[in-house]
């Protein structure tokens, strides 16, 4: 049985990498539309303040700066995954399967931050509602950033 997408023996490790390097500068160009939003560096210290049972303003800055970026650098190659995933099932690169791999993704990062992250912090009631609406924001810029230079870097590949 052949794959459904033909791809030289490198090809997939290269795009891997490619999606980690993507990540890093996608989650720098996160950071800048996050600093425009009304709740700032927020998100990140949720998820620290989350991991270490304290309110956000509390939370360990360091921890919130590690897994703020750990979490972008990894969500690259899982880009990359998900869109050798729509690609299997869609025949082959095209701008379908980088779209659908893409909204997937969107999917994923505003669902886990909205409905597992957020609601264990313990932020004002009045707060989640523009917490949510800055993290969906910077998520929408993350893979504005990310799905064009992993695209690129696939088809070069």
């Amino acid at each position: 049985m052949e794959p459904l997408v033909a791809t030289a023996p490198l090809a997939v490790p290269l795009r891997f990498a490619a999606g980690v390097v993507a990540g890093v500068v996608a989650t720098l160009g996160m950071d800048r539309v996050m600093a425009r939003l009304p709740e700032g560096t927020t998100p990140p210290d949720v998820a620290s303040g989350v991991l270490t049972d304290r309110p956000p303003a509390e939370a360990p800055a360091r921890l919130a700066t590690v897994v703020h970026y750990l979490a972008g650098i990894l969500t690259g190659p899982l880009f990359v995954w998900l869109l050798f995933a729509s690609e299997g099932v869609l025949g082959g690169q095209s701008p379908v399967a980088t779209l659908a791999a893409a909204a997937v993704l969107y999917g994923l990062m505003v669902g886990f931050f909205a409905v597992v992250v957020l609601p264990r912090s313990q932020v004002a009631a009045g707060r989640v509602g523009t917490i949510r609406r800055d993290w969906a924001i910077s998520a929408a810029a993350y893979l504005a950033v990310l799905v064009p230079l992993v695209a690129l870097a696939s088809r070069l590949l």
